[in-house]
């Protein structure tokens, strides 16, 4: 929000004496600024996963539940911890941004990379030895034994997305996103064709899919290095340096706390889909339990979109010191969200069985998937809105105690309450996603006691204390004290 004839300074806040129509239409016009190109971009990257769901779905039924339970566990389980230890980068380059510290931004993306490659080099081994770590947990042997193929060639994948949600990240905090669109629709593009050309075409079946998923990721990834190294940021982005191994320890703790958060949220579901591993026909189960996710995924995108708004505009303000531009900010974008929510709900009450015969052509899982049609609208509501306070979350920095309260509302609420309606009140997959959907309700209204009880001032000085911790001059900073001390 630019300072104009219409707004004062009081202290280090800036009060706008706009009419409250006018500043909900401005701060919905910044707000989409921010979350229109994440939406973009993430449903073009989430995009690339589904294809290749898509296109294995038709070639074996097999390959597709394999796929399936990978994706929802091994995957959800490694980038879990990847993607939240890397919303650290989101929370510091935000927050620098709204501070004006532009050099450090670059320095906070390299401690990333190295904290972030480190962990996935860490968790790798579970996608070596997939096969006998879903035998250890009772998977049924075919899909184990074809998960262990399907896992290796993930491998790959994990690495991009190490360097894509960093950079990410990095972007959005300075609000660089009419790029990231670009990047993320071309690579999206391309890997449309290339699994039409080598599954359809060179009949290559799942090498091809893959093949085609792990080009894509890499490119979107290139393309923002390309982007970043070759001179376009120059205020943020100052080369390589050794500084960027000083002060680890305080970003990976940051780090990990944040990795804690989003991986309890993301195997949350990663949880619910293992059990549904022990029921009836576990392959439908699995695979109709799969494609409700999915549907709800991409849904979630659109919230994961509102959570970079969120993060973002928090982050920015809190950063300047403005306490009540970041309060209004976060109501404005939590009606919009809700109202978004809203409209996808009845859209996937409308037309589940369609959209299920997106991923596949088997009747039975179809059927499964429309009859959870309820459910999953209740679900897609909830994923608009409850990112939105993560991502207030994130750009405040409480990562620490919003993983405490996603142990509780998840893991002894929500699973507790799937399993014993799935098992004991026989309810199966209904049961869970019951159980799914109480868990996240309930972490939804603990966020918002949270953010409604916070006192924003205090906020605004500890962001102030964690920046001044880690700041570094700058080389110009440097050269301009060494002249002084020249003159002097």
């Amino acid at each position: 929000m630019s300072d104009g004839p219409e707004e004062r300074l009081l202290g280090s806040e800036t009060i706008d004496t706009r009419s409250l129509p006018l500043r909900i239409w401005d701060e919905s016009k910044s707000i989409f600024r921010i979350s229109f190109p994440a939406i973009l971009s993430r449903l073009s990257l989430f995009g690339v996963i589904v294809v290749a769901q898509a296109f294995i779905g038709h070639i074996n039924y097999l390959d597709f539940a394999a796929f399936a339970i990978v994706q929802t566990i091994l995957v959800r389980f490694v980038c879990g911890i990847t993607l939240g230890m890397s919303s650290a980068t989101e929370t510091l380059c935000g927050q620098a941004f709204g501070a004006r510290q532009y050099h450090m931004m670059g320095i906070y993306l390299q401690r990333s990379w190295i904290v972030s490659v480190g962990a996935t080099t860490i968790l790798i081994p579970t996608f070596i030895f997939a096969t006998p770590l879903f035998r250890l947990v009772g998977e049924e042997e075919a899909i184990a034994k074809e998960a262990g193929t399907v896992a290796l060639w993930l491998i790959p994948v994990m690495y991009s997305t190490v360097f894509s949600s960093t950079i990410q990240m990095y972007l959005q905090a300075q609000q660089k996103n009419s790029i990231i669109i670009w990047f993320a629709v071309g690579s999206f593009l391309l890997d449309v064709l290339l699994s039409w050309a080598f599954v359809s075409w060179l009949g290559l079946g799942i090498a091809g899919a893959f093949s085609a998923m792990i080009i894509a990721c890499w490119l979107f990834v290139v393309m923002k290095l390309v982007y970043v190294l070759g001179g376009w940021l120059p205020d943020t982005w100052k080369g390589f340096t050794l500084e960027a191994f000083s002060s680890l320890w305080p970003v990976i703790k940051l780090s990990v706390s944040s990795g804690i958060m989003i991986c309890l949220e993301l195997w949350y579901n990663s949880v619910l889909v293992l059990l549904a591993g022990y029921m009836k026909n576990a392959e439908v189960t699995i695979s109709s339990f799969s494609i409700c996710l999915n549907i709800a995924s991409w849904v979630l995108m659109i919230g994961l979109g509102f959570l970079v708004a969120a993060s973002v505009r928090v982050s920015n303000e809190l950063g300047r010191g403005n306490t009540k531009a970041a309060k209004f900010a976060i109501k404005v974008i939590f009606g919009i969200g809700a109202l978004f929510g809203l409209v996808c709900a009845v859209l996937c009450l409308l037309y589940s069985y369609e959209i299920a015969g997106l991923f596949t052509s088997n009747e039975e899982v179809k059927e499964s998937v429309s009859e959870l049609s309820s459910l999953l609208a209740v679900s897609v509501f909830l994923n608009n809105v409850q990112p939105i306070l993560t991502g207030v979350a994130i750009g405040a920095g409480w990562q620490s105690v919003v993983a405490i309260v996603n142990i509780g509302c998840y893991y002894l609420v929500g699973v507790p309450i799937g399993a014993l309606l799935a098992y004991v009140a026989h309810l199966e997959v209904k049961g869970l996603w019951i159980g799914l959907i109480c868990g996240v309700a309930s972490q939804m209204l603990a966020l918002v006691y949270m953010t409604w009880r916070t006192n924003w001032d205090e906020q605004v000085i500890r962001a102030s204390e964690r920046l001044n911790r880690w700041l570094l001059k700058s080389s110009d900073e440097s050269n301009q004290s060494a002249r002084d001390g020249m003159e002097e």
